[in-house]
């Protein structure tokens, strides 16, 4: 049988990228084929991260409408700028969830990437109780095993240290996504919000300021000319799959294209993940200058 397409629901970067609940609503109403409502909190790709009575609209809409929840919280050690939000096992009630929790981005261990879920009311819902079984049995046939990382978990969480390597972590976010905003919030013709959760930012284009006449100039000729060939060969290329292409051309920094999440807008994505604050600070001031240069150059 072939799987329907996913129901979008967008983001509002003009209020601090929280999703339009009456339009999660109509999405949820007139596409009878969902089943469930999926949250990323703290969200990836904007940082954004939600409050607790955004949760609890968003379950009243599941509960409304029998779905379950499936909730990726791999950020949710991640937080900052005094902003708070609750897990799902803290505000689901009696609706069906599943919660995605990790190791791999609060953990400084490379390759160590163990995951897990948590289920919320398997036993309310006897479809749900057996798409649950369903993943564990496709677990059971796996033969990658994450033994060592398992062991290894309970003694990392339960260290004495553990605590302050995460509010050292929470510190350095905040300062660097406070650095970022305050370089780029004064760009004619983008929007940015400051990052309040998880390692990233978005920025968008306004609508109609990128176009496929723009250019940055490149040094390297090689670059250069491999640059102009991979953006004149793709007539269909999204403008800001295009931008990125040159930033990475004429400055080495290399971002996301916002319509590589399946988004409508134009923008791009980039990462708070640099250690040393002056190489971070002059990373971001060569991206504004470059921003302002792109637009001005079509």
């Amino acid at each position: 049988m072939r799987a329907s397409p996913p129901v979008s629901y967008p983001l509002n970067p003009r209020n601090n990228w929280y999703p339009d609940v009456v339009e999660l609503r109509r999405r949820v109403k007139y596409n009878p084929a969902v089943a469930a409502i999926l949250i990323i909190n703290p969200d990836n790709p904007t940082g954004m991260v939600y409050p607790e009575s955004l949760l609890q609209e968003i379950i009243s809409i599941a509960r409304d409408f029998d779905l379950f929840i499936i909730a990726d919280e791999i950020y949710q050690n991640i937080i900052y700028n005094g902003h708070k939000t609750k897990s799902l096992s803290e505000v689901i009630g009696d609706v069906p969830g599943i919660s995605m929790k990790g190791i791999s981005k609060e953990v400084p261990w490379p390759g160590a990437r163990c995951g897990w879920m948590e289920v919320y009311n398997a036993d309310r819902d006897p479809m749900f109780a057996d798409y649950i079984q369903s993943i564990i049995n496709a677990k059971m046939v796996e033969v990658c095993s994450t033994t060592l990382p398992q062991m290894a978990i309970p003694r990392v969480f339960g260290h004495p240290a553990y605590q302050d390597h995460l509010t050292e972590r929470r510190m350095r976010y905040e300062r660097f996504s406070q650095i970022a905003y305050e370089k780029l919030k004064r760009i004619p013709g983008i929007m940015v919000n400051q990052t309040d959760g998880a390692f990233y930012m978005t920025v968008v284009f306004e609508e109609g300021r990128i176009n496929r006449r723009q250019t940055l100039p490149i040094a390297n000729r090689d670059v250069r000319e491999l640059i102009e060939s991979l953006t004149a060969a793709d007539e269909k290329m999204q403008p800001d799959k295009r931008f990125v292409y040159y930033l990475l051309g004429a400055t080495g920094i290399c971002i996301v294209p916002l319509t590589s999440f399946s988004s409508d807008l134009q923008g791009f994505r980039v990462t708070l993940l640099e250690t040393e604050e002056t190489k971070f600070a002059k990373t971001f001031d060569i991206l504004s200058e470059s921003i302002r240069k792109y637009l001005a150059s079509g």
